[in-house]
């Protein structure tokens, strides 16, 4: 598996938190979300391709004060592997696992910076079981 990560930059971000009761409930209803991710690839240029890491804190139904939040990091990366399944795996396993530690750190920053300390998201993210989980259905 042949690729390296040429630069990575952040796309976009949505943090919304649409009002005081919803600040106020966030810490206590915030176990009620889910962490979810989002992967797309498209070529940019001749062995070049543009990979998007989207991290989506989404509520279940249990919520009643929502917020939005989502960070789409974007990676060029270049690539010299042609077999499918080693490529499929660059795209959803390895490079998401690479940019997982800095979606993570935005992640949290921004909360801080919300004046939310206590938010409890996942550290770590096993980006191969998710994987193989997905080709299982």
């Amino acid at each position: 598996m042949s690729y390296k990560i040429i630069s990575k930059f952040i796309k976009d971000i949505s943090f919304e938190i649409p009002n005081a009761q919803t600040y106020v409930m966030l810490e206590k209803e915030i176990l009620n979300y889910n962490l979810n991710f989002d992967i797309k690839s498209k070529p940019y240029k001749e062995n070049i391709i543009e990979i998007s890491t989207v991290l989506r804190l989404a509520p279940n139904q249990n919520v009643k004060h929502k917020m939005l939040t989502e960070i789409n990091l974007t990676t060029l990366v270049s690539i010299e592997e042609k077999n499918k399944e080693e490529l499929e795996k660059i795209i959803l396993i390895k490079i998401p696992t690479e940019v997982y530690p800095t979606l993570y750190e935005t992640f949290i920053y921004l909360f801080k910076q919300a004046g939310i300390k206590d938010i409890n998201i996942e550290k770590r993210v096993d980006f191969e079981k998710m994987y193989n989980e997905k080709k299982k259905s």
